[in-house]
Order: structure tokens, then sequence, then C-alpha cells
């Protein structure tokens, strides 16, 4: 059967209006396209700043120093380099002076410090006295001088501050390096540091000779540290380029002696500027000088920074002045120059500064 004619027009009518009305529905249900955010630049952050150098500072062990490590370890220096451990009698430790092992004065100090929550690193050798392995010529014997320092002090990092005849006797570095190894086997996890002479283009060959036995004695270094100070009357410019000049050269033998990474041999690596005058005439490092260096030391990523010597870190007064006690050449100078100016002493820096000024700038 055919479908009227009339119908099949309403009915093509009505599926027309019925799709106008879906298209026009649909395009009320479609939300407009957003606008994209505009991007944004990246903003390139700058690499973080490495933290500043540790500060070790050199402390005398002397009973009544005039310096409180306690109270510069609650402020936060938590390390001190003591010195010096030098031969008594015989193959005997003892402290520079004379001072006993048993001395009760230093005992009541290193408690304070620990107390504190710092502690003390036991420094042998230094410019004044004997150093043992100079005299004590049985490795073993040698080893157990070393040894019994350690365990009088229940210490676990030890420094040896090697310089002149000290470090210049072969047959002394082969034997230090000897029973170095042999203790660091027998004391478990004991930190051992060099204090080296250097000059403006680095370690002197005696210093080098000594990290070479002690490498091939198997020896672990947690640092060599380079004594910035008293070059020679030919180094009167400025103390400061002089000191970085010297880590530069210092970090760079290191490198090649031990095969270490550029990084690596900057973390071992250590400074000690000798503070306001030095023993050489015409060698002066100032406040400016030490703020320079714990910059350097921060970008290089440099371990650790120390000062001869914390005691020194105050201004001369006319009473230090006139009882001035000249302090030891170091670094391998023949002997302080004399001059009519200020005299480097123990208990002042010869500049102008405020009491712990240095302290400040080295730490950063």
């Amino acid at each position: 059967m055919r479908a009227s004619p009339r119908m099949s027009g309403i009915a093509v009518a009505g599926a027309v209006v019925c799709a106008t009305i879906a298209v026009w529905a649909g395009h009320q249900k479609q939300s407009p396209e957003p606008h994209a955010a505009p991007s944004q630049p990246r903003v390139s952050q700058p690499p973080a700043a490495r933290p500043p150098a540790e500060f070790v500072p050199y402390v005398n062990a002397w009973s009544d120093p005039g310096y409180d490590m306690a109270a510069a370890a609650s402020r936060g220096v938590k390390e001190f380099s003591l010195g010096f451990v030098v031969a008594g009698d015989g193959c005997a430790p003892v402290w520079d002076g004379g001072t006993s092992l048993e001395d009760q004065g230093l005992d009541t100090r290193i408690e304070g410090v620990r107390r504190a929550g710092g502690d003390v690193r036991l420094s042998f050798g230094g410019a004044e006295g004997t150093e043992l392995a100079t005299v004590c010529t049985d490795v073993p014997e040698l080893a157990s001088a070393y040894a019994e320092v350690i365990e009088r002090y229940q210490a676990s990092r030890i420094d040896f501050d090697l310089e002149g005849e000290a470090l210049a006797d072969a047959e002394a570095a082969a034997r230090r390096a000897q029973a170095l190894a042999l203790i660091q086997r027998t004391h478990e996890g004991l930190n051992i540091s060099f204090t080296l002479p250097a000059m403006p283009d680095g370690l002197t060959p005696q210093g080098v000779a000594q990290l070479e036995a002690a490498k091939q004695e198997g020896v672990i270094l947690s640092g060599v540290n380079v004594m910035a100070m008293n070059y020679s009357g030919d180094h009167t410019g400025d103390m400061g380029d002089y000191a970085v000049q010297a880590a530069t050269a210092a970090q760079a033998r290191i490198r090649e002696v031990f095969g270490m990474s550029d990084a690596a041999a900057w973390k071992i690596l250590a400074v000690t500027p000798m503070i306001g005058v030095n023993d050489v005439t015409g060698e002066t490092f100032t406040l400016e000088d030490a703020s320079g260096l714990a910059r350097f030391a921060a970008e290089k990523g440099i371990g650790r920074l120390s000062m001869w010597s914390a005691e020194r870190d105050q201004p001369c007064t006319p009473e230090m002045t006139r009882s001035a006690t000249p302090t030891a050449p170091t670094a391998g100078a023949a002997a302080p120059e004399p001059t009519a100016n200020v005299v480097p002493n123990t208990r002042c820096s010869g500049v102008t500064q405020r009491p712990g000024a240095f302290e400040a700038a080295l730490r950063g």
C-alpha cells in the first residue's frame, strides 16, 4: 500500500524542523573555546651558594692562654687545633713549653669544649720543640708515643704541623708515615691531617715528599693544611693574594699526588694564614685579606680555614707591645727580620681590629 502524498510532505517538514532544533540546541551547549594562558618565561635559578669553609683555629695548649675555647664552641666554632705535642725526655711526648700530658688545667679546657659541642684536634710538631719522629727511631715506639697522646685525650682527630728540620729529615718522614699507617689501623676512624709550609707557588718539595710517603704507606688523610705565611723578604705584596695563589698551587699538587678529582682536592685542602703582623718584615695579613680568603674558600669548596693563632685575634695594648713575646718563625722562614715597628707576639695581631674580628672574617 502506498502512503498518501499529503502525509509524506508533512513528515518531511517535521523532520526538517526537528533537525533544525537539534542543531540549535547543540550550538547552545557547546562552550566557547577558552583562551590559552600566556606562557611564562622560565627564570633560571642561580646556583646555590656553597657553604663557608669550616673554621678550625690553632690554639696554644697553655694552662692560661686568655682564649676561651668553650665560649667559641658555644658561638659555633666546633673544632680547635691544639698545639703542640713534642718530644720531652727521649721519645716521651709532652706539650711544648714542658707542659705535662697530665696538666689538669688543659683537661678542664678540653672538657669544656666538648660539653659545648666542640672538640679538639691534637697537633704534633710545630716550629719549636722536637717532633717525635726525629728522635723515636723505631717505628713501633713512635706509633706508641702517638697512641699514648691519642688515648690520653680520647682524641679522634690529630694533626702534624711539620716544618724546618722535622720536615727536611727524610728518614723521619718515612718513619712518621709508617707509624701513622700503623695507628690508623689500630684506631678505627682516626682522622689525620698534615700542616705544611707553602710559598705562593705552592707546597715545598719536602712537603710533597711527606705526602708521597704517607700515600705509599696507605695513610688516609682528611686534610692538607698549607701555612700561608712568612714567605720571605721578597714577598711583601698583598698577603691575601699570596694566600689564594698558595692554595691554588697546593690544590693542583694534591690532586696530582693522590689522583683526586678537582672537587675532592679542594675539599681536602685547608689554609692557615698568620693573622696580622707576620714574622717576616713587610708581611701583614689584614682583615680585608681574611674576608677575601673566606670568599675564595667558599667559591672553591675548600674544606677548612684556620689561623695562627686564636690568642692573637685581638688588638695589641701598650702593655702587650712593651712585653711582646715574638712568635716562632714558621713556614720555612730562616728567622724573623729585625724591625723597628710592631713586633709580632703571641697575644695580639699588631693591627687595628676588634677582638675576634679575624674569626668573624674567616668564618664568612
